[in-house]
């Protein structure tokens, strides 16, 4: 059981071509420990898979901005502040998130980057073409076949296996979050709705956690992110797990990535009965 002077509750925000039954393994995880677990959707995702992959304009159509107050107002809800992480784009929302001064840590987990962060790596390039190779995609929600989604998500599993992750939790995503805000947004003028402000001394511990043999959201990808806070005195820290995929929140092996992510919240927390880190 989690002790009364630190945080209860871990709230998991999902990525892109994902919704909250990504979490499965981990809440159950979690709850074994004692811990209360919250995995809320993006608006409207608050119905199954199934049911999304039949209404893509519901996709189409969300913003970022929208979803961060949506999850704000989650987090805000809550009688003291958790534990947040997240993966993928969810790594993206839970750095806006902790920028609004919210959670008592932070954990993304192969996370989308942020607002200037240009390493762009070819696999990311490959593995993000199928919603750029059209500009209508802009206006579009667009998902992966079966083979896109091997390479870019579960390049270390049998494609056998592979197929089955995405039969059970695959759906469209949002094309303009991966244009404007994946990688026009750091060649547009002012500041976009991906953008933090690193240098901010008002903010949770986060951790970035990288898998080696991740296609999409390669791990120089967040070791540079986890670089753009060098200049604030919040604690920052990266860890690399070798030979592991996008998909690290469910190959084989998961429950490593978890429990490192839930000691590391524990012992940084951010709250007043917390030691403080140097």
């Amino acid at each position: 059981m989690p002790s009364t002077a630190s945080p209860d509750t871990v709230v998991l925000v999902h990525g892109l071509w994902m919704t909250p039954r990504s979490w499965e393994g981990w809440v159950a995880h979690y709850e074994a420990k004692g811990f209360r677990v919250i995995t809320p959707g993006y608006p409207g995702f608050d119905i199954e898979v199934e049911a999304l992959r039949e209404d893509p304009d519901l996709i189409a159509k969300l913003t970022v901005p929208e979803t961060v107050d949506h999850l704000a107002a989650v987090i805000e809800s809550l009688d003291a502040p958790p534990i947040i992480m997240g993966h993928s784009f969810g790594g993206t929302l839970t750095q806006l998130l902790l920028a609004r001064g919210l959670g008592a840590a932070g954990v993304v987990v192969n996370s989308a980057p942020t607002e200037g962060v240009r390493v762009t790596p070819l696999s990311q390039v490959k593995s993000l073409f199928p919603a750029l190779k059209n500009p209508a995609n802009l206006h579009r929600a667009v998902g992966f076949t079966p083979e896109e989604f091997h390479y870019a998500f579960t390049n270390t599993l049998s494609r056998e296996d592979s197929d089955a992750v995405w039969e059970r939790y695959h759906i469209p995503a949002p094309g303009n979050w991966v244009w404007a805000y994946g990688l026009i947004a750091n060649f547009k003028p002012g500041h976009q709705e991906t953008w933090v402000d690193y240098s901010s001394d008002d903010r949770a511990p986060l951790l970035f956690i990288a898998g080696g043999a991740d296609h999409i959201m390669p791990a120089s990808v967040n070791k540079s992110n986890a670089e753009h806070y060098r200049k604030s005195a919040s604690l920052t820290e990266f860890h690399l797990f070798e030979g592991r995929s996008h998909w690290t929140c469910a190959e084989p092996g998961w429950e490593a990535v978890a429990d490192l992510a839930l000691e590391w919240a524990v012992e940084h927390a951010d709250s007043p009965a917390a030691e403080p880190t140097a």
